[in-house]
């Protein structure tokens, strides 16, 4: 039985990037609870587009800003609150990495490559999306 307001189970993420040296990389944050690494994500906000709420999230739980795309790379669900959360999934270039930030205390942040990510992500779409990562920034 779900224990939330319906809109709690609409949410938004980014996979935050970055090229260095030709290579991707991507910025995992650790969850507050389980410390498990993960992509900053949220419940979409009233009045926020997914990816602009995303961009919020991803500036309160891992401290960066960037250009989050139109384009989602997919979605993924999975179980919380008695129910099912939806996540969109967007890409994000990462333009400016803060050294302090809103979770800060909360949350650990690492770069590292895409496989190193899939290693430790749990969520099979997700790790899936994240594998088409290359795809669509190699179109830019």
């Amino acid at each position: 039985m779900k224990t939330k307001p319906e809109y709690y189970y609409r949410q938004s993420a980014v996979i935050p990037f970055k090229i260095l040296n030709g290579k991707i990389e991507v910025l995992l944050v650790t969850s507050r609870k389980k410390k498990r690494w993960i992509f900053p994500k949220g419940i979409i906000e009233e009045g926020l587009l997914p990816q602009e709420s995303a961009a919020k999230e991803a500036l309160e739980e891992a401290g960066i800003l960037g250009e989050v795309y139109n384009e989602s790379l997919g979605k993924y669900k999975y179980k919380k609150w008695g129910g099912k959360c939806k996540v969109l999934v967007y890409p994000m270039k990462v333009s400016t990495i803060l050294g302090r930030w809103v979770e800060e205390s909360m949350r650990d942040r690492k770069w590292m490559t895409i496989e190193e990510a899939t290693e430790l992500i749990k969520e099979k779409k997700l790790k899936k999306i994240l594998k088409s990562l290359p795809s669509v920034v190699n179109q830019l």
